[in-house]
């Protein structure tokens, strides 16, 4: 009998009963939670509080009392003062310096080209006849006179035009940076004597620095390279002119002279002098301007 009734026909409806039952009391408690029954009552808002409004006035400071100077303090009794020894003082000789002025410096106008020396300047054909218009040159400076130092020394450049029988045909001045040494220069010119002729037999033309300076001076050229070729001009490769095609310049390549025609050459060249190469030092120094660099 105990197994019929635990398996018998209403074994099943049980939990169906329970899980009903179940559902409708959980219904009801959220039923009672969103009523006023079981809802909890919304609080009051408290009184709006009082505003109060604080008004800040600012005073000007008062003004400081000014503290009572103290009384000054009794009269000391001063201490008998004690006299001091004089004491001697040696008389000192006034030294009154004198001052000489400066001297301006000068430069005395070197001296004339001799006989030999035009002579050699009248067959020395290398580097468009280097000795005839370094001799040139020396002559006119040496009937310019004594340079000074001051506003009249500076210097001058011509273009020369010498025909082949040493008569002047043109002179023009380039630039000048005083018409002292300018004046000078062509009164001297013009008063030169028939010069010998050109070593070419051909007209000479060149362009020639007159230096009328006491810091400055022509010293003799060097003729140890005359013989070597000139290095090329230097032509930028990149130049274009804008119109015609773009083309590359090539830079030409140096011509190696031929060594028979080299040694002959070297045999008529003269002995450089230690004054051509302290002239060409002092040149390079002008030049580059060591002593700038070097500071």
């Amino acid at each position: 009998m105990a197994v019929h009734s635990l398996f018998g026909p209403h074994a099943r409806v049980r939990p169906v009963v329970g899980l009903a039952i179940s559902l409708a009391l959980h219904a009801l408690v959220f039923a009672l939670a969103f009523t006023h029954l079981g809802a909890l009552t919304d609080k009051t808002d408290p009184p709006a509080r009082e505003q109060k409004v604080t008004v800040l006035v600012l005073r000007p400071p008062e003004p400081e009392k000014s503290a009572p100077e103290p009384e000054p303090p009794a009269a000391m009794a001063q201490a008998p003062t004690v006299p001091h020894p004089a004491i001697p003082v040696p008389e000192v000789a006034s030294v009154v310096e004198t001052v000489t002025p400066r001297q301006p410096a000068s430069m005395a106008a070197p001296p004339a080209p001799t006989a030999e020396e035009w002579a050699f300047a009248g067959k020395y054909k290398l580097k468009n006849s280097k000795g005839y218009r370094h001799t040139w040159g020396q002559q006119v400076r040496s009937m310019m006179g004594t340079a000074v130092e001051g506003p009249d020394q500076g210097m001058v450049r011509f273009r020369i035009e010498i025909a082949p029988d040493g008569s002047l045909t043109r002179l023009e001045t380039l630039w000048s940076t005083s018409p002292v040494a300018e004046r000078l220069a062509r009164q001297a010119i013009g008063s030169m004597p028939q010069w010998p002729p050109t070593p070419t037999g051909k007209p000479l033309i060149f362009e020639k620095t007159i230096s009328f300076s006491p810091f400055a001076s022509d010293g003799p050229p060097l003729y140890k390279d005359d013989c070597l070729p000139d290095p090329p001009a230097f032509n930028n490769p990149f130049a274009w002119d804008g119109k015609s095609a773009r083309v590359q310049v090539q830079a030409q390549p140096i011509e190696k002279p031929d060594p028979q025609a080299l040694e002959d050459c070297l045999k008529q060249l003269p002995q450089d002098s230690i004054e051509a190469e302290s002239a060409r030092d002092r040149r390079l120094l002008q030049q580059w301007d060591f002593n700038r660099l070097g500071r």
